[in-house]
């Protein structure tokens, strides 16, 4: 039988997302105008003038932003096109007013015979080239997200060590700075540990959740609609919270105790989706936060500073100052230049939106405000199209991180809650906080890449011509699991065997039992006999075009070789097989004998190919058919090497194959 030819069907492949990296180079250059725009206004309004490194400053800012377009664009072509330009507007404005700032302090130094206090905005230029850096080094290493995924415990160890770092070392390397312990001071380089233990914790918290969560979403009991976890999985949450209560004590740091307390809680949430969870960490939160108000002096402080600001003497002095820079802004702004936000105490780095406030008024500072709402929402968005649970918590525990921290220091330089001392991502001066942001950054963008990257399915294994497909998928389609079908289907199973392999299904039937009966003996009955009842479907159909009768018709031909009435002189070859001593195909006693098929001594089948051998060598000598049989053995190995597009003898492959028990039956 010649089945016809056609094309293999391949799926067709997935839609692919556009890459958007034009898009993110047009919102740079956009950018790079804003923050040049604002540059320009502070030095007129400072000074009537404009600075003459002005150019120097917005080349190589245009540099620095271009190079981390590029690594994005060969590293991570389908990250999210928005944060990278959010980022960039976010650490321009800071770095305006951060030399906005310089100059006052320059000019006030002058005035009053003092040294000149330097320029802050040039280390901060000096650290965000390092961020971009990181930035880069992360994009290329971690190609793959997932792989961070081994360091859970790692990262969680190395984590805790920083962190608690700045507590056991001596006064001398860890000095005591507005009231906290978090720095560290080595050869005139100061640096804050707990910044780059956020990004560590981060991905320990995701590593670890993932595994335990099935765990850690199992109920005990309901109270009030909702299900509450088992005591003896409240073990996590509990040591967080200690350690974030050891950390409040021994460096008085507020603000990182309740952010990473905050992560962890909102984490355990993502994962189980229980919100009992969201309870207890909210009644731990209030229990550790009455503990420490009773223990801990610095914090009645700011309790007392938030409370009543004007009523508070020094303790309220930060708060007082904050909130007159905001009254003075108004709802546009002094404009830049025009403000004095140097009389707010730390206005580059914890009081940098007061500045910003006074300065840009209070839509200047919504819009602040808003590039990181669109950071945190971008961040979201990848952790719901991310196709991996480590993916999907890590992306969010991001994205939770720079929203908790955006609303713990501007909720408290507003007033809204206690101040705590953390910084403005991406604004306020400082190299740790910078670095570890862009870092974190970084991550959030390889897990973009990943969520929006196409997936890539696989390719078929064979060709296979269009027609035995057709005709497969429709015979399969009959194939019930009724127990009369299954033994049709063991029978038929054991004939597909028998097809001659110069025909396409018959050799294909033959490979497939010869390749996967050891593995998938119900899967090879269930395709062999698809597969056999298309050839016979196209053997009638053939015999009715060319006006033969059906095989089951013709006397002497086998019907369970219904496939053969396609091959000339197939009639007299069965009909020489028939009339040879022993070799009738309709033989009972041989067919009913033990193991008479499967070893083939005196099978039908068997002789009736031996019948075929001989009819086809027209009275040659046995070397002849002693060949042909050679050939048919190495097609036989061959298909048990994996080769099932090879055509074979079924006869060799019965003698060759393992005996089953239910071979004997």
């Amino acid at each position: 039988m010649t089945a016809a030819t056609a094309s293999p069907r391949i799926a067709p492949p997935a839609p692919e997302l556009p890459k958007r990296r034009g898009a993110e180079l047009a919102m740079l250059a956009f950018v790079t105008v804003i923050v040049i725009a604002a540059q320009v206004a502070a030095d007129l309004a400072q000074s009537d003038s404009i600075d003459s490194q002005l150019l120097y400053y917005a080349l190589g800012f245009m540099g620095v932003w271009g190079v981390a377009h590029l690594a994005v664009r060969f590293t991570a072509p389908y990250a999210d096109p928005v944060l990278l330009p959010s980022v960039a507007l976010l650490n321009g404005l800071g770095l305006v007013m951060i030399r906005r700032l310089d100059h006052t302090e320059r000019e006030y130094a002058k005035s009053e015979g003092l040294p000149d206090p330097g320029a802050t905005a040039n280390s901060q230029i000096a650290w965000m080239i390092l961020g971009v850096l990181l930035f880069i080094v992360v994009l290329a290493v971690y190609r793959d997200h997932r792989t961070l995924g081994r360091f859970t415990f790692t990262l969680g160890f190395a984590g805790l060590l920083l962190l608690a770092l700045p507590a056991v070392l001596p006064s001398v390397i860890a000095p005591t700075i507005n009231g906290a312990k978090i720095w560290i001071r080595v050869a005139g380089f100061s640096l804050q540990p707990g910044e780059l233990a956020k990004v560590a914790l981060l991905i320990s918290f995701a590593g670890y959740l993932v595994a335990k969560r099935d765990v850690l979403s199992l109920a005990s009991r309901k109270v009030l609609g909702l299900e509450f976890p088992r005591m003896r999985d409240l073990g996590p949450i509990v040591v967080i919270w200690i350690f974030s209560l050891l950390v409040l004590m021994f460096e008085k740091d507020l603000g990182s105790s309740l952010l990473f307390f905050g992560i962890f809680v909102a984490l355990l949430y993502i994962a189980t989706e229980k919100f009992s969870w969201v309870v207890i960490g909210l009644a731990l939160f209030l229990g550790g936060a009455t503990l420490a108000y009773q223990l801990f002096g610095h914090v009645q402080q700011r309790v007392t500073a938030w409370l009543d600001p004007f009523g508070s003497g020094d303790a309220g002095y930060q708060l007082r100052q904050a909130m007159f820079g905001f009254g003075t802004g108004g709802m546009f702004g002094t404009g830049w230049g025009n403000g004095h936000p140097e009389k707010v105490p730390l206005p580059k780095s914890d009081f940098i939106t007061a500045a910003l406030g006074e300065e840009l008024g209070l839509v200047g500072i919504c819009a602040v405000l808003v590039l990181y709402v669109v950071i945190v929402e971008r961040g979201f968005r990848t952790s719901l199209l991310v196709r991996d649970s480590f993916g999907t918590l890590l992306a969010a525990g991001l994205a939770f991180s720079i929203g908790l921290q955006v609303f713990v220091i501007v909720g408290g330089v507003t007033g809204l809650i206690p101040l705590t001392g953390l910084t403005t991502p991406f604004l306020s001066a400082g190299g740790s906080s910078l670095i570890a942001n862009f870092a974190l950054i970084a991550l959030l963008m390889r897990i973009s890449d990943a969520a929006r990257r196409p997936a890539v399915r696989p390719k078929p294994a064979a060709a296979i011509s269009e027609q035995t497909m057709q005709l497969a998928k429709v015979d399969a389609g009959k194939i019930g699991t009724h127990r009369q079908q299954r033994a049709r289907a063991a029978k038929r199973h054991l004939d597909a065997f028998a097809g001659d392999p110069s025909d396409e299904l018959g050799a294909r039937a033959a490979a497939i039992g010869a390749a996967n009966a050891r593995s998938a003996p119900q899967a090879v009955i269930d395709e062999a006999t698809a597969i056999t009842d298309a050839a016979t479907q196209h053997a009638a159909e053939r015999a009715a075009a060319d006006g033969q009768k059906p095989a089951s018709e013709r006397p002497g031909t086998d019907t369970r070789d219904e496939a053969a009435t396609e091959r000339p002189g197939a009639d007299a070859r069965d009909e020489a097989a028939a009339e040879r001593p022993g070799t009738d195909t309709r033989d009972e006693a041989a067919a009913e004998r033990p193991g008479a098929r499967l070893d083939g001594s005196g099978g039908s089948t068997r002789q009736a190919k031996e019948a075929d051998v001989g009819t086809r060598g027209s009275g040659a000598d046995g070397g002849r058919a002693e060949g042909r049989s050679g050939a048919a053995n190495r097609a036989t190995d061959r298909a048990h090497n994996g080769h099932d597009d090879l055509p074979m003898t079924p006869g060799n492959w019965l003698d060759q194959r393992p005996r089953r028990p239910e071979d004997e039956r």
